[in-house]
């Protein structure tokens, strides 16, 4: 499939026509616009325009493609998605190396005390974490994939609160990444995996969405504490191709309680001594 063309039918497909100023009557029986009606709109032949949805016209200007996000109403993310993958085709692009962390980013995510934090890739894939963070997900996180826990597992669905919004959110940050690095075989083994074996995901990936994430709010469900509405940040690391990710609760609210009392249920469990096989638990 050509990630272009893709992208481009989707857009046309997502456009009012009447919000582009074409008049619509129930005669019209196509969603969205026309590739006609965005050829004429973008000043590009409509020949031209039908030949970039097909896959077979190479290296659009960066004019033609200004003008075709100006008529997709494509936003700022999404405009950077189009010319990336309009401009790939023609040269080399560098497979994604193994990320280095560090040392002195390990610390920084240790310094973290009071909240979970955790260093994450663009597949996802959870390269170092804090206590609180393992607490979060209940086991150590790192190398967990945070795309492959939502969708493939029981206890990923039950964890993240509003799963749907992070469905949509997790799906558009791969393909963003798809396009970032398009010869990296990891990230594309995870993307048919996850095609493979959710429904769900497939629906969303052919929707062709891209999305970026630097801040927001998300609840979880968790088994022992309960529901936590935190703040997320996330600060790209462009060195690293990573980022930190810090999840927070605001002060006097039922998730800061909840964080607490998380972080208090791991010091305890941590301090309590390991137990031989036959030996029983003294009396209280």
């Amino acid at each position: 499939m050509d990630d272009l063309a893709d992208f481009l039918r989707t857009r046309r497909a997502r456009v009012d026509p009447e919000t582009a100023g074409i008049p619509v009557d129930s005669r019209r029986r196509v969603t969205g616009l026309r590739r006609e009606e965005v050829a004429h709109l973008s000043g590009v032949s409509v020949d031209y325009y039908v030949r970039l949805e097909q896959g077979r016209a190479r290296q659009p200007s960066a004019q033609v493609l200004d003008a075709l996000a100006r008529v997709l109403g494509l936003d700022e993310v999404e405009r950077d998605h189009l010319h990336r993958l309009a401009h790939r085709s023609g040269r080399a692009s560098r497979p994604a190396s193994a990320t280095r962390l560090r040392p002195e980013l390990l610390r920084v995510l240790e310094l973290v005390a009071d909240a979970p934090a955790f260093l994450i890739d663009h597949r996802m894939t959870i390269l170092a974490a804090n206590r609180l963070a393992d607490l979060l997900y209940g086991r150590p996180a790192q190398g967990l994939n945070i795309a492959r826990h939502l969708f493939l597992t029981e206890e990923g669905r039950k964890l993240f609160a509003g799963w749907d919004g992070c469905t949509l959110d997790t799906v558009g940050h791969l393909r963003l990444a798809a396009g970032r690095h398009p010869d990296d075989p990891e990230l594309a083994s995870l993307i048919g995996e996850l095609a493979m074996r959710s429904e769900r995901f497939r629906k969303l990936w052919a929707r062709a969405d891209v999305r970026t994430r630097t801040h927001g709010r998300k609840t979880y469900n968790h088994p022992l504490v309960g529901p936590m509405e935190l703040h997320q940040e996330n600060f790209a690391l462009p060195d690293a191709d990573a980022e930190l990710v810090v999840m927070s609760a605001a002060p006097d609210t039922a998730a800061h309680d909840n964080l607490r009392l998380l972080a208090s249920l791991g010091a305890t469990a941590e301090a309590e001594p390991e137990q031989l096989p036959n030996e029983p638990r003294a009396a209280h």
